[in-house]
C-alpha cells in the first residue's frame, strides 16, 4: 500500500527529506488557484461555524479535567499520580488546540469574542500566553518555511537550516550533528520552553496586547495548580508529577505540529510565489481521518489549515478533497503521509541539516596543520 498520497509525478510527491532552497523558477506562479478553490468552497458552505461541534468537544475537556482532579483527590499520596499528571498533560495539550483554533477565530461569530476564549484557554487553563503565540504564529502562516520569515525555522536548539548548523559551537554539534534522534527527546522539555517563552514575551518592553490580563490569568491558573500539588503530594512526588505533566505535554504538542513542515521544501527569502503554491508545497497532511483529527486537533490537515486558517475543524476533510482535485489539475504536488512515515522523514531531514555542523571530535590543531 503506498505511502504517500500526492497528485504530481512520482519525484515530487515523496517530498523532499533534504533541505532544498526552493525560488520562483523551481515553483512557477500558479495563476488564479486560490481564487478557484476559495470560490468552491464558500459555495460549499464551508466556511460557517461549527458551534455544536465545539461544545461537544469543550464539554468533553471540561469532563476530562474535572476527573483528573476528582482522581488527584482520590488516589492521595501515591506514585499512581504520575498516572493523572499524564493525563494533565494530554488534556491541556487539546485544550491548546482549542486555543489554536480559536487564536484563528474558527470557533465563535466575533473575532473579539474568539479572542477573549483563546486568551482564557491559552492563559487561564494551559498556562501559555496567548499573545506570544499569535505573534509567532502568524508569521508562521504567512511565509511558511520561508527563509528568514517564518519563525519556526530560526535559530533555536535544533537547527532547521544548514547554514545554521554549520555555525554552530564545538559544545552544541555534539546535540545538532545528532539532532534528528534527539529531536523527540528533546521535547520532553519543550512544555517549559513553551511556559518560559510566553513569560518571556509578557515581560518584555514594547507593548504587548493583553498583557496584564494575560499575566493575571496566568498566576492564577499556576497557584491554582501549584498549591495543591505541594500541599498534599510530598515534595519530591510533586516534582515528579509536574515534571511528567510538563514532559507528556511538551512531547504531545510536538509531535503535533512537527509534522506539518518539517523536511518539505525551504523557500529562498527572494522567492516570488503565489498563495495558493506558497502554502500547499511547504505543507503536509496526515492520513488517517477522524482519528487523527481527534488526537492532533485538526493539525492533520495542514495544507486545508494553512490555505483556509479560520475554517472549522469539522469541515477540514471536506475541503481536502476539493484541494486535491484543484492540485491534479494545476500539476502541484500535495503531499500526505502516515504518522510514522512523517517522523521518519522529520528524522532524516533535521540529521543531514545536523551533518552541516562542525566534528565535536575535531582536533583545531590537526585541522590547521592539516595538507589536502
Amino acid at each position: 500500500m503506498a505511502t504517500i498520497t500526492a497528485v504530481a509525478p512520482e519525484a515530487a510527491r515523496l517530498g523532499p527529506v533534504r533541505q532544498t532552497y526552493a525560488g520562483t523558477e523551481t515553483f512557477p506562479p500558479v495563476a488564479r488557484a486560490y481564487t478557484e478553490v476559495s470560490q468552491v468552497v464558500r459555495e460549499t458552505g464551508l466556511l460557517q461555524r461549527a458551534r455544536w461541534f465545539y461544545a461537544i468537544v469543550g464539554g468533553a475537556l471540561v469532563l476530562a479535567l474535572g476527573g483528573a482532579i476528582t482522581g488527584f483527590i482520590l488516589l492521595g499520596d501515591t506514585w499512581y499520580q504520575l498516572l493523572i499528571a499524564a493525563a494533565l498533560g494530554v488534556i491541556f495539550t487539546q485544550v491548546a488546540f482549542l486555543a489554536h483554533e480559536a487564536a484563528h477565530r474558527q470557533i465563535l461569530v466575533s473575532g473579539p469574542s474568539n479572542d477573549r476564549l483563546g486568551r482564557f484557554l491559552a492563559a487561564g487553563v494551559v498556562g501559555i500566553s496567548l499573545s506570544w503565540w499569535n505573534n509567532k504564529h502568524n508569521r508562521h502562516h504567512a511565509n511558511p518555511n520561508r527563509v528568514g520569515k517564518d519563525p519556526d525555522i530560526e535559530v533555536d536548539t535544533i537547527r532547521f537550516l544548514e547554514e545554521d548548523a554549520a555555525k554552530v559551537g564545538r559544545l552544541g554539534a555534539l546535540i545538532t550533528r545528532k539532532q534528528g534522534w534527539l529531536f523527540f527527546p528533546l521535547l520532553t522539555l519543550e512544555g517549559l520552553n513553551l511556559h518560559a517563552l510566553g513569560l518571556k514575551h509578557l515581560f518584555s518592553r514594547g507593548e504587548v496586547k493583553g498583557r496584564w490580563v494575560e499575566l493575571s490569568l496566568i498566576a492564577l491558573r499556576f497557584s491554582l495548580y501549584l498549591t495543591p500539588l505541594f500541599l498534599f503530594l510530598p515534595i519530591g512526588m510533586a516534582f515528579a508529577f509536574l515534571g511528567v505533566q510538563l514532559a507528556v505535554f511538551g512531547v504531545y504538542m510536538g509531535a503535533s505540529f512537527a509534522p506539518n513542515h518539517k523536511g518539505m521544501p525551504i523557500i529562498a527569502a527572494d522567492a516570488k510565489l503565489d498563495f495558493f503554491s506558497k502554502q500547499v508545497r511547504t505543507s503536509r497532511n496526515i492520513r488517517g481521518g477522524w482519528w487523527a483529527t481527534a488526537l492532533m486537533g485538526g493539525l492533520n490537515y495542514q495544507v486545508e489549515h494553512h490555505l483556509f486558517p479560520s475554517m472549522a475543524r469539522p469541515y477540514l476533510s471536506k475541503t481536502r478533497e476539493i484541494v486535491m482535485e484543484q492540485c491534479r489539475t494545476r500539476g502541484v504536488p500535495y503531499t500526505e503521509t502516515s504518522l510514522i512515515q512523517s517522523y521518519g522523514i522529520v528524522i532524516a531531514y533535521l540529521n543531514r541539516v545536523g551533518l552541516s555542523a562542525r566534528d565535536p571530535f575535531d582536533c583545531p590543531m590537526v585541522n590547521r596543520f592539516r595538507t589536502v
